[in-house]
């Protein structure tokens, strides 16, 4: 027997966007260089590459972008805060 399907909630397109963590912020600037450093890689093969390579960093290496994921997220609860406001 096949499970039933439950229809998803529309997403309000004026909702905010969530915050980036911090490793998405390093994955979002390295992508390119991974990418210029290995001619033809697949995308699945990026990912690794890139996990691999936060991995590798020390504390004082991620230290930047743990800072800029912190203020995205108080940024997104400000956003939410806000957002909230106007659906009460």
């Amino acid at each position: 027997m096949a499970a039933k399907k439950t229809a998803r909630k529309k997403k309000d397109p004026n909702a905010p966007k969530r915050s980036l963590s911090a490793y998405m912020f390093f994955a979002n600037e390295q992508r390119d260089i991974v990418r210029a450093e290995n001619p033809g890689i697949a995308f699945g093969q990026i990912g690794k590459l890139l996990g691999e390579k936060w991995k590798a960093l020390d504390e004082a290496g991620k230290a930047p972008y743990e800072a800029k994921a912190e203020a995205d997220k108080k940024r997104y609860e400000l956003e939410k805060s806000e957002y909230a406001k106007t659906q009460a």
